[in-house]
């Protein structure tokens, strides 16, 4: 018989080994074998993957790599929401349907594809559009959302609804060649309206359908959105919180811009401000002929110029006339060491007899987004398109790139 002392070793030894087999059992070991070995995955990491539940919206371009790589990495319970069916178009760059799947429910051809990777997983599919009325209520009860979504207003409203949740949410977003990916969450008090107060109107904007996409950009963009969440279950620190990641695939190019919390954004504490935007029918039409490009003259509605092209052509020689159009409160807090003129961005038509016939426009603010419509505004009042630049990152992007040209208070 065993001594009391060495029996009760014995017992503790056998509930440790009888423990790690029901770990060990709830990880498929041969499939995950690669990230068990990895220090920051392991047994428990994987164990957590195995338990979290991710919800994605959209099983489109970004969606299709999200979702691929989410059941790859052996995500217990992962939810759907789609309200569109595969179309042949999709194929170029949606890389989850197949061109069998024409015609079937979005949600329909994803659960099927990633069964069919991993027929361990729980897949919760949902056929329908998110909107101010179901978001809470789908949310809820999720670790992370994931983006993959390709318009403004459901934008606003996972981020809104995530805060009110206290639910973490990764962003991505794609049009033609350029990508931007970061990570909110409102225990780190950085969210999406901290980059984008306000949407700008619909008409400043373009979908993939109208401004094109390369094919493999949401490859690429959604799988660094994969990237984050995967890091964030298994308890590494997200390298995208207050950062947004800005990436080029014509240039191959790739930045990071640092964000702060902004003081000014809506206090939000219910839905009513994405509904807004749900309700305001322009978001649903086709663009006004005069904001998008006009491929039979070949004018550009809408140019862009990085920070580094800028400094590089005034070392050339070009003065370009600059534009802010952020708040007064913004322009306190950092502003460029040299600028034309300042005029908040929703009335920046009023500054169109300002501007010097001779010289180059170039219009920021804190990202690029407000700075699209004050462009649109300036060449509705007369002002040539073709002339005027949208400075891509805006002053954030300016801020890293010469951090000497900016004055803070």
């Amino acid at each position: 018989m065993l001594k009391s002392g060495l029996k009760k070793t014995f017992i503790e030894q056998r509930c440790l080994f009888d423990e790690a087999a029901i770990r060990i059992n709830m990880v498929d070991m041969e499939r995950h074998a690669r990230h068990l070995v990895l220090p920051q995955v392991g047994i428990e990491g994987q164990e957590k993957l195995a338990k979290a539940k991710v919800f994605v919206v959209g099983a489109g371009g970004l969606g299709s790599p999200v979702l691929l790589y989410l059941a790859a990495a052996g995500i217990g319970t992962i939810g759907i929401i789609d309200d569109d069916r595969v179309d042949i178009s999709n194929l170029q760059r949606q890389v989850l349907h197949r061109t069998e799947d024409v015609g079937r429910l979005k949600v329909e051809s994803a659960k099927q594809q990633l069964l069919a990777l991993d027929p361990n997983l729980s897949i919760v599919e949902h056929n329908e559009r998110l909107n101010p009325e179901n978001a809470l209520a789908l949310f809820s009860g999720w670790d992370i959302v994931v983006d993959g979504t390709d318009n403004i207003p459901t934008r606003y409203l996972i981020d809104d609804a995530c805060h009110l949740l206290s639910i973490p949410w990764v962003y991505g977003s794609i049009h033609r060649f350029e990508g931007q990916i970061s990570f909110f969450s409102t225990k780190h008090d950085r969210r999406y309206r901290d980059l984008f107060p306000e949407a700008p109107p619909a008409s400043a904007l373009q979908n993939c359908a109208e401004a094109g996409v390369f094919g493999v950009l949401p490859g690429v963009v959604g799988s660094i959105q994969a990237t984050e969440v995967i890091k964030y279950i298994v308890g590494m620190e997200s390298s995208l919180v207050g950062r947004l990641l800005l990436y080029d695939a014509e240039s191959m190019n790739m930045q990071s811009l640092r964000f702060e919390a902004l003081d000014s954004k809506p206090n939000i504490t219910d839905l009513s401000h994405a509904k807004q935007l749900f309700d305001d029918p322009t978001y649903c039409t086709p663009r006004p002929q005069q904001v998008q490009e006009d491929e039979s003259s070949g004018q550009i509605m809408m140019q862009s110029i990085s920070v580094s092209d800028l400094k590089s052509k005034q070392r050339d020689g070009w003065n370009p006339f600059i534009i802010d159009v952020r708040s007064d409160e913004e322009l306190e807090q950092a502003r460029l060491s040299t600028f034309d003129l300042h005029v908040a961005h929703e009335v920046a038509d009023s500054a169109a007899n300002d501007l010097p016939d001779d010289r180059d426009v170039v219009v920021l603010c804190r990202s690029g987004m407000r700075s699209q419509l004050a462009i649109m505004l300036l060449n509705q009042s007369g002002i040539d398109a073709s002339r005027m630049y949208n400075l891509t990152g805006g002053i954030m992007a300016w801020s890293q790139f010469a951090p000497e040209d900016i004055v803070r208070n």
